[in-house]
């Protein structure tokens, strides 16, 4: 064949590339804090374990997605951090709880040009940190006893006008029973991102500070996946599609794209990855100390996890592509 076929001619022009990312792919992830308040810099304070990230108000989250649409941003997951904890969680279905006021805000403030996705999840809405009700005697996470709690929360979600419940728990059943709970309430068209394959990580660290949402005992091995098993991913996110999930993720991604290469190649639905906070502070810890080039290393893990088959990619370095693409 050589010296007819030449690969080189080709990557002289750089003319043809097979992956190419886009802002459309992208959600920036918020993390919206009840105990702030104001707008700029006094609404918002920044996360040591996570450099140019920060906790915002129900006025500053609405500065940052108005910065984040003017980007060609379009869509962002809430994370809360309310005033109050219990042992069940019920801030998080509270009508009048930070996120769902965050969502009225943004809704009332953007309609359809922005898309709101509220991560559905109890750990940072408990007094222990767990994502599901914890028996106190024996410590045991009860799943089917979470079941309800989760469809009140979504439920509460949409009612604040949030376009798509993104359950995080990782509890057997909890996308039948919210997509019933949903159903049930009206919400037909409020549509569901499972995190459907969402891994027991050590990269997971610097979100717990920023959510406060550490385990205050154990760890969260019984209903998460060990990181070493890929046949259970494929099986976990089989399920979910069959009990009605809209949108399938990996989490996290960096490390796991194999999983998601092989989610890609077995189902044809829409597939999201999160790049997970562990990721995000190591770039930036190694470029801050010139070990790497940030600017570079970005577009390059971003479309590597686009190359492996995400549709949709959760990161923080969302706003930062956006200027890049430009």
């Amino acid at each position: 064949m050589f010296p007819s076929v030449r690969m080189r001619r080709l990557r002289r022009l750089n003319l043809v590339r097979e992956t190419r990312l886009s802002v459309e792919d992208l959600i920036l992830p918020l993390f919206v804090d009840e105990t702030l308040e104001g707008k700029g810099e006094q609404g918002r304070k920044s996360i040591g374990a996570m450099p140019s990230q920060f906790r915002f108000s129900t006025d500053a989250v609405v500065e940052e997605v108005s910065s984040a649409l003017e980007l060609g941003i379009k869509s962002f997951l809430l994370f809360g951090i309310p005033r109050r904890k219990d042992a069940v969680g019920s801030e998080a279905f509270n009508p009048k709880g930070i996120v769902q006021r965050a969502v009225e805000r943004i809704k009332g403030e953007f309609g359809g040009d922005a898309i709101v996705i509220t991560d559905l999840c109890l750990c940072e809405y408990t007094t222990h940190g767990h994502c599901g009700l914890v028996d106190e005697e024996t410590g045991e996470i009860l799943n089917d006893e979470t079941l309800e709690i989760l469809g009140k929360i979504a439920v509460s979600q949409a009612e604040s006008g949030a376009d798509i419940v993104a359950p995080s728990g990782m509890m057997d059943g909890m996308v039948a029973a919210i997509r019933k709970a949903l159903d049930d309430a009206g919400f037909k068209n409020t549509a569901i991102m499972s995190y459907a394959a969402k891994f027991h990580s050590s990269l997971y660290a610097p979100f717990r500070e920023a959510a406060e949402s550490a385990p205050k005992m154990g760890d969260r091995s019984t209903y998460q996946m060990h990181f070493a098993n890929a046949r259970e991913a494929l099986r976990e996110v089989e399920l979910d599609i069959k009990e009605g999930a809209d949108i399938v993720m990996v989490k996290p991604a960096l490390f796991y794209l194999d999983i998601i290469a092989k989610v890609r190649e077995r189902f044809d639905v829409p597939l999201a990855a999160y790049n997970v906070s562990g990721e995000y502070s190591m770039i930036c810890a190694a470029s801050e100390r010139g070990f790497l080039d940030k600017r570079k290393v970005i577009i390059e893990a971003l479309t590597a996890i686009k190359r492996a088959g995400a549709d949709l990619i959760i990161t923080y370095f969302a706003k930062d592509v956006a200027k890049m693409l430009k």
